[in-house]
């Protein structure tokens, strides 16, 4: 859907409000087709935004999983790696 939103499950050190306040306002700007709403919407999309982000932490506080944290550092490295490949290959950014 957009690559700005990481995956913030299961991660070592777990994810900060900000990541999950940061990953809300990526969602509702890709839904509501703008980075930045009129004034006669920015109440709606601030709102939005709070409630996703809520919602977001409770299902982050409530996933269990048997499988070890992820790295930031190493899932950082692989991130870059898989740019640098589009961009050898010619994809866009």
């Amino acid at each position: 859907m957009c690559r700005n939103i990481r995956p913030l499950n299961n991660l070592a050190p777990p994810a900060t409000n900000d990541e999950v306040y940061d990953a809300a306002l990526q969602y509702v700007r890709k839904l509501a087709g703008t980075r930045s709403p009129s004034q006669a919407n920015r109440e709606a999309f601030d709102h939005a935004v709070e409630e996703i982000a809520h919602s977001t932490r409770h299902l982050l506080d409530a996933l269990i999983t048997n499988a070890p944290a992820r790295d930031r550092e190493i899932e950082a490295a692989k991130a870059r790696a898989r740019y640098e490949a589009r961009i050898a290959a010619g994809a866009p950014r």
